[in-house]
């Protein structure tokens, strides 16, 4: 049993952005927001009922101005919201299982997926360059790393690199 707990503490300290399983490796990143859609949701809608209150207020106090300049408040912040609230689920997920590299973006809602062989694949860039890390083989090219901190893409790629050769 200890040469088991030898061999995970091995392999978990080898991975520090990836999630280990039986199945293989996996890398999840993802943007870094506050708050869910649902979450925007129900704030966007108290901020409606404190904005239209208010706004109502003055309508009966007189000045009904002020209930159009709440509308439009609630018109520009609600495509505000909704622009946040379609790229809260931005992510990348990079998984290794078997003989396929897996890369799956999904920006806007709107997924991509890329499969490559493990033995083709070719991750750039170097250890000390900082730009977006490119996957590429088999005549395709995918670039990952966009939420991930520009001091942790050489990691990511080296860790990437060390997972296709099985070290």
């Amino acid at each position: 049993m200890p040469q088991l707990s030898k061999i995970f503490a091995v392999s978990s300290s080898t991975f520090r952005l990836a999630r280990q399983s039986s199945q293989g490796i996996d890398w999840l990143l993802k943007r870094n927001c506050a708050l869910t859609p649902a979450q925007l949701g129900w704030m966007y809608l108290s901020l409606c009922a404190v904005s239209l209150g208010i706004g109502l207020f003055f309508w009966f106090q007189g000045a009904p101005y002020v209930l159009g300049f709440a509308g439009l408040e609630l018109l520009a912040v609600g495509v505000a919201f909704l622009v946040y609230a379609r790229h809260a689920s931005d992510g990348e997920i990079i998984s290794l299982h078997g003989s396929q590299l897996v890369v799956e973006l999904e920006n806007a809602g709107r997924r991509e997926r890329a499969e490559f062989h493990r033995a083709w694949v070719r991750v750039e860039p170097r250890t000390n360059d900082q730009s977006l890390i490119e996957v590429s083989g088999q005549g395709r090219s995918v670039q990952i790393g966009r939420f991930l901190r520009p001091e942790l893409r050489p990691e990511l790629a080296r860790e990437i690199r060390n997972a296709l050769r099985g070290t």
